[in-house]
């Protein structure tokens, strides 16, 4: 399989396949608009602003699955991150990223691509993995996305390059970027 195999859905219920997105480099994210890390959506349009030169894309898809931090659809959601955060790339309909009802998109991302233990890089990530044991512990374990905002970076030949919490940061992420372009 390849990432070009998967179909995603717009707001508007459309269907797209992500063979839209070939020879493009893209940054899939697992956004909410209630969450701690929704500040987030302002480095995202910033480095789709920045690469966009590039062919860069950055693909939102939020995600009620954390603490019901995005319980809007996607077309109301797609109207938040524009107002409130300037948000022009694309963000799809609400998925769920995680468990039996994983969109097949992110369980292939998943998969992909390793891992990092999480909850010792920092004070910030040390207290989201105290507040995920409390809140969805089986969240911690394997290849389970841990919360909002965690990133996949896809190069333009559609290979899945990298991971990254939601508590990484914009300059490791793009440091990354900058690699593959």
């Amino acid at each position: 399989m390849s990432i070009y195999n998967y179909l995603v859905k717009k707001p508007n219920g459309e269907i797209l396949s992500m063979e839209t997105y070939r020879g493009k480099p893209m940054l899939i994210v697992n956004t909410a608009n209630q969450c701690r890390f929704t500040y987030q959506l302002e480095d995202l349009q910033k480095m789709y602003e920045k690469y966009g030169e590039n062919n860069f894309v950055v693909l939102g898809f939020p995600c009620d699955q954390f603490d019901n931090q995005n319980p809007e659809d996607g077309e109301e959601t797609t109207q938040l991150c524009k107002i409130n955060y300037g948000v022009t790339f694309p963000i799809f309909e609400l998925v769920q990223v995680n468990g039996e009802t994983t969109h097949p998109l992110f369980n292939y991302l998943k998969h992909e691509v390793g891992f990092r233990e999480f909850g010792k890089a920092n004070m910030q990530e040390k207290m989201l993995a105290q507040a995920i044991f409390q809140i969805a512990p089986s969240f911690l374990d394997g290849r389970n996305i841990r919360w909002n905002f965690t990133k996949f970076l896809v190069d333009g030949n559609g290979k899945t390059i990298a991971r990254f919490e939601p508590t990484d940061s914009q300059l490791d992420i793009e440091q990354v970027i900058e690699k593959i372009l």
